[in-house]
């Protein structure tokens, strides 16, 4: 997939890296919001291995407040741009708002990744625009009230018709599928069962014909099924990425980027012995 100056083969599943400049992220809220500690952690998570980083600068967490325009783009663009100085790496703008592509493509970042799948105001008109790899994640509901009793006829199958017609509005406005990337929303409106029914049946989503992401690291659908706190999912961060990179996902998104490259990278090996013998 062609990522501005930069192509990232997505024959193999590739990690990226959360960086949260924000004050309130349910993970890591206020430890990355100022730029010196975001520069210093997006530092460690290329040297760990990340593919790419993730920048998010709204927090999107079940019950978060939105926060205006000209917040979050005074929190994403100095670290956009200092990283580019610092950096070689993909950069993604994890933004709802058009306005916020806008100036994080232009300053750099050559991915957009969006929760509300370019629903909201202008945002497909400014993704277009931009011409860059698109993320399209599902939720049902907004944050502030998503988990509020998530009710689904089939999950699998309706997240999949959600995804497949945002697809298609994505390609009637001007992308390519090749631009595009779904991620099913682990998390987003969805109960712990609805979670692991999606993760389950992860494959199903690559007969929409394009990337996959999974995004699921430190999430409630580990934490609550292991009474985990925060700060001790680890292990179950690293099998559902594992499940998820078995079933082709071919990004991982993840708080802990070591850990999650080593488990890909025994992914990785295994998937290739697993195509040469079907050979």
């Amino acid at each position: 997939m062609q990522f501005k100056d930069k192509c990232l083969d997505l024959s193999t599943t590739k990690v990226m890296g959360i960086l949260n400049v924000t004050p309130d992220s349910f993970s890591d809220g206020g430890a990355f919001n100022l730029l010196d500690n975001s520069l210093a952690q997006a530092s460690l998570m290329l040297s760990e291995g990340a593919d790419i980083i993730d920048i998010g600068g709204e927090s999107t967490r079940p019950g978060a407040l939105e926060v205006s325009v000209q917040q979050e783009l005074d929190r994403v663009i100095p670290v956009i741009e200092s990283m580019l100085q610092r950096f070689d790496t993909i950069i993604s703008i994890d933004t709802s708002k058009a306005q916020v592509m806008t100036e994080a493509t232009n300053a750099g970042a050559s991915f957009i990744n969006d929760v509300r799948a370019l629903q909201d105001t202008d945002a497909l008109d400014a993704a277009v625009k931009a011409n860059v790899p698109v993320c399209l994640m599902h939720m049902q509901g907004q944050p502030r009230v998503m988990q509020r009793n998530p009710i689904y006829h089939d999950v699998v199958k309706d997240v999949m018709t959600f995804l497949k017609e945002r697809i298609s509005v994505c390609c009637e406005a001007g992308m390519t599928k090749d631009q595009i990337i779904v991620d099913p929303g682990f998390g987003f409106g969805k109960s712990l069962e609805h979670n692991y029914q999606m993760l389950a049946n992860l494959e199903e989503f690559h007969k929409l014909h394009v990337a996959v992401l999974a995004g699921m690291s430190r999430k409630s659908m580990i934490g609550n099924l292991l009474q985990r706190e925060i700060d001790e999912r680890l292990a179950g961060n690293i099998a559902v990425a594992t499940v998820a990179a078995q079933k082709g996902a071919q990004i991982i998104r993840v708080h802990d980027v070591k850990e999650t490259v080593d488990a890909v990278k025994v992914i990785n090996m295994i998937n290739a012995y697993r195509s040469n013998n079907e050979r």
